[in-house]
């Protein structure tokens, strides 16, 4: 499959990548957050942000926001962790 070429402004990349690593929730603050819907829907947008300035595949930024909108709507929750 052929790359798209998107002009985007050149501080976009970093800025994107900036913010996704901002709103990455660590292992450290993993059980603090992870039930905040709005956060982890975030942290995907984000991710989905990079992958769509960085050229990556439309699906994978398709299925980044697919399961952030599963959060904002409420589709998703916490599934808990499996150690506890």
């Amino acid at each position: 499959m052929a790359q798209r070429v998107t002009k985007w402004p050149d501080p976009a990349p970093t800025m994107a990548a900036d913010l996704h690593a901002l709103l990455t929730i660590s292992n450290k603050d993993w059980h603090q957050v992870k039930s905040q819907s709005d956060r982890r829907a975030g942290e995907l947008l984000a991710a989905a942000l990079v992958q769509l300035i960085s050229g990556g595949e439309r699906s994978d930024v398709a299925a980044l926001t697919d399961q952030a909108l599963g959060w904002i709507r409420g589709e998703l929750k916490d599934p808990g962790c499996p150690h506890h």
